[in-house]
């Protein structure tokens, strides 16, 4: 449960898209809004004497556009988030580590998604975890705090990429851990632990319904990445 606010700034140089950002994210308390501006500049002074936690960012900009602004301050953002018409700038964004990825017109499902894991994210940073980890056989070991913490890697429901960190998911309990999930899968057998998605990984033996853009772990749904679609559709469970 998130009971701190956490402030934003909206970079987005189309009026009407701005005002649907606000909208969208008025809905949600905990969010607190800073600004808005039209252009790269402008947002360059704000992010780095404001500090937000969370910026939404178009990529279609006059002048400097999203992804170059992003370069220059993606270490002062926790969380960058596109949003844009533009699909084919998806690979790039997440090359700069970027948090997500919103398509215009953004579905209110989607963005309420988007917020609930940068939510998640931010909650668990500000927890001061120490967020080490150790792999031995079939058992992780995590570091928080001055504590221990074993699991069982058939414990594990999902895990998850949120930037540089890997989030595990068991029934019970998440972890927050400092290592990006392409390193984190290395670690795991290739035959338990799959990549369904940019952001998400899944032990197939926790499956329990399959569809064609998403499948289910109990009640959660996962998206499934349009990549990854075709080889996961031949799945028996």
């Amino acid at each position: 449960m998130v009971n701190k606010a956490f402030n934003y700034l909206i970079v987005e140089d189309n009026k009407l898209d701005q005002l649907t950002l606000l909208a969208k994210a008025d809905t949600f308390p905990q969010l607190n809004c800073i600004g808005t501006c039209e252009n790269a500049t402008d947002a360059i002074a704000i992010i780095k004497n404001k500090k937000p936690d969370i910026v939404f960012l178009d990529v279609d900009m006059p002048g400097m556009n999203g992804m170059e602004l992003l370069r220059i301050v993606k270490d002062d953002i926790p969380i960058p988030i596109f949003v844009t018409s533009h699909m084919e700038y998806a690979l790039e964004s997440y090359d700069l580590m970027a948090f997500d990825f919103l398509l215009k017109p953004v579905k209110a499902d989607r963005f309420k998604a988007c917020i609930d894991r940068a939510f998640d994210y931010l909650d668990m940073k500000q927890k001061a975890i120490a967020y080490s980890v150790q792999f031995e056989n079939e058992t992780i070991t995590i570091k928080e705090g001055y504590d221990q913490v074993k699991i069982n890697v058939k414990e594990i429901d999902h895990l998850e990429s949120m930037k540089d960190y890997t989030k595990i998911v068991t029934v019970n309990k998440k972890h927050l851990t400092l290592m990006p999930l392409s390193s984190f899968m290395k670690q795991l057998p290739e035959s338990q632990f799959v990549q369904i998605h940019r952001s998400y990984a899944v032990n197939r033996s926790k499956v329990t319904r399959l569809q064609s853009n998403e499948l289910f772990i109990g009640s959660k749904a996962l998206p499934i990445g349009k990549t990854f679609r075709s080889e996961i559709s031949k799945w028996k469970l």
